[in-house]
């Protein structure tokens, strides 16, 4: 401040001489000794002040938070603080200041741009076609790629959403580029130039010949995937810039910024501030990479586990209660273990054509009054996924509750029919077969059992959350808009904490009047891991959630919270469940 006011008294002192009267040196006498430009200088030093704060915004993000405090608030009871408080946030005066606080706080305003130095006037015989471009260079990347096309030229090679050089719109995809702070570079490697960008302070001047590709198209719709795999660009040794790059893991909700590009795409992560996208290989190269590395357990599963020798008890199911593990409180009708790793090794050719990478997504919240989502329970025999189930069904019998299954065999002593099993004749479960009104089905000592689809429709229409447990080759039958299922999978632990947490845990038979009981063996735990590994392998991109079962106790807090997450959290749901349903014939 003080340096500026000697400053302005040096230049009044110095044009005194030549202050004669005219209108241009009253004009300019008064413009120094006016108070907007003294003004200026006071804005300017607190400026200074404010800078050397640096102040960091608490949340860049506050209009979407208030949208989402709306949305939940309108599942509230309409208390008078309720509607009062939903009135303040739909005022446009508070609209309008939180988006403006959004956008001061997203916007990068270091650094100030340095004076800026003459241009070189050496123009040569491509004068007219050359650009000179100044971009403000921050800590972050500008934000655009380069590459050495085959006449020799160094070339952008795209262009990052979000970043300075896109802001800036004055560089594009194709300019040739001559030289950088003055170095020409048709001499140079593309790697040759990082680092005359990196010793680079404040801004960077570039010097291009602009190319023939025309300007970009309009914005398209907003699109938004769900990521199937894990990625890290410092491993992909094909990616054009690994700076460049984006780190997803799998489940990440991932906005695809740019799909101009075959090969690789324009990404960010959804739920982070920074604008700026980054490369991620395109659904094509991803599909076809996983069809020349194909995982070795997903098409061999039979190499990880011992073969069976049909001794154990088939359809087992195993959960602690009171430290014993009970079978058969999975629905009898199930698949036994061999049984289901004959299935996937003869489905092996099936999946080889099946390589899930992206899911489209959409933004998914329950309405009040809507129907639950269905809630799926998949994991191998004995992880325990029967005793979760039930213990979350004991914990709240009036929020959760399951179908109840059909048979054909008899009736027992106490057993009602609609409460335990609705039991019909063998030829009605046939000719519903044939319906296709079973979600699942299978026979067991010549009766059948199986889930029909109004079961569960009902459970639904009850406005309760409805627990199904399934094989995991059902899911894709029933993966529609019509149940809206969210898959949990339940893991077990690596087999030396397996085996530590279930080394008291015994079995009982399925069998009718079986009362022998018998330890886990080493072969029940390396069945379940290499079950649970086919699994995941084959199905889990379907998998919502994956919670591994070490502890019974802690695993039903996991599932809890989980579905109470589901009731007040905004969800992403493929794309094809939110789009409306076809048309359909009047009848």
């Amino acid at each position: 401040m003080n340096g500026v006011c000697r400053l302005l008294a040096s230049l009044l002192y110095g044009l005194e001489s030549y202050m004669d009267g005219t209108p241009d040196s009253i004009f300019l006498q008064d413009m120094l000794m006016g108070n907007t430009l003294h003004l200026l200088i006071k804005v300017y030093d607190r400026l200074q002040r404010f800078k050397a704060q640096r102040p960091i915004p608490v949340e860049c993000d506050a209009e979407r938070l208030t949208q989402e405090l709306a949305e939940e608030l309108h599942t509230k009871e309409a208390s008078p603080e309720v509607v009062e408080l939903l009135f303040l946030l739909s005022k446009p005066h508070l609209m309008g200041l939180l988006f403006v606080h959004d956008a001061v706080a997203q916007k990068d305003y270091e650094p100030e741009l340095p004076p800026t130095p003459p241009l070189p006037d050496d123009s040569d015989e491509e004068e007219e076609s050359v650009k000179i471009i100044r971009l403000v260079k921050s800590q972050e990347p500008l934000g655009a790629t380069i590459k050495r096309v085959s006449t020799g030229a160094i070339v952008v090679a795209r262009i990052m959403k979000g970043g300075a050089a896109d802001l800036s719109g004055l560089i594009h995809e194709g300019d040739e580029l001559r030289e950088v702070n003055g170095v020409p570079v048709e001499d140079k490697n593309p790697e040759d130039i990082i680092p005359i960008l990196a010793q680079s302070d404040g801004a960077v001047t570039f010097k291009v010949i602009p190319g023939t590709k025309g300007e970009l198209a309009a914005k398209d719709a907003k699109v938004f995937v769900r990521a199937l795999f894990d990625y890290n660009p410092i491993d992909d040794p094909a990616i054009p810039c690994k700076e460049a790059g984006l780190v997803f893991r799998k489940g990440d909700i991932l906005e695809i910024m740019s799909q101009g590009d075959d090969t690789w795409w324009q990404a960010r992560h959804h739920d982070k501030a920074k604008p700026r996208a980054g490369l991620i290989p395109s659904r094509r190269l991803q599909e076809k990479r996983v069809a020349l590395r194909r995982p070795e357990a997903l098409f061999h599963p039979q190499r990880h586990s011992k073969p069976d020798t049909g001794k154990r008890n088939e359809g087992a199911d195993y959960g602690a209660i009171s430290g014993i593990h009970v079978a058969g409180l999975r629905r009898s009708f199930r698949l036994s273990r061999r049984e289901a790793q004959d299935r996937w090794r003869k489905s092996d050719g099936q999946v080889a054509s099946q390589f899930p990478t992206y899911q489209e997504v959409v933004p998914y919240h329950k309405e009040p009054g809507a129907q639950h989502r269905l809630v799926l329970l998949v994991g191998p025999a004995g992880v325990g996924v029967s005793e979760l189930k039930k213990k979350l069904l004991i914990s709240d019998p009036e929020r959760f509750d399951v179908a109840v299954p059909h048979t054909t065999r008899a009736p027992r002593k106490q057993e009602r029919g609609g409460v335990e099993y609705h039991f019909v004749s063998r030829h009605t479960f046939e000719k519903n077969i044939l319906e296709r009104k079973f979600i699942e089905y299978g026979e067991y000592k010549g009766n059948y059992y199986g889930t029909s689809v109004n079961s569960v429709h009902k459970v639904l229409e009850e406005h309760k959350v409805c627990l199904l447990d399934v094989e995991p080759s059902t899911i894709k039958d029933i993966y529609t808009a019509e149940f809206k299922p969210y898959v949990i999978f339940v893991k077990p632990p690596p087999l030396e904490q397996l085996q530590l947490s279930r080394r008291k845990a015994k079995v009982i038979s399925n069998e009718d009047e079986a009362k022998p009981t018998k330890t886990f063996t080493e072969e029940d735990f390396e069945d379940m891991i290499a079950c649970a590994q086919v699994m995941e392998s084959e199905y889990g991109h379907f998998f919502e959630k994956i919670i591994v079962n070490d502890d019974l106790a802690m695993a039903f807090n996991e599932l809890r919270a989980e579905q109470s997450r589901l009731e007040t959290e905004t969800q992403w749901i493929p794309k094809t469940w939110a789009q409306p349903c076809s048309d359909r014939n009047l009848k």
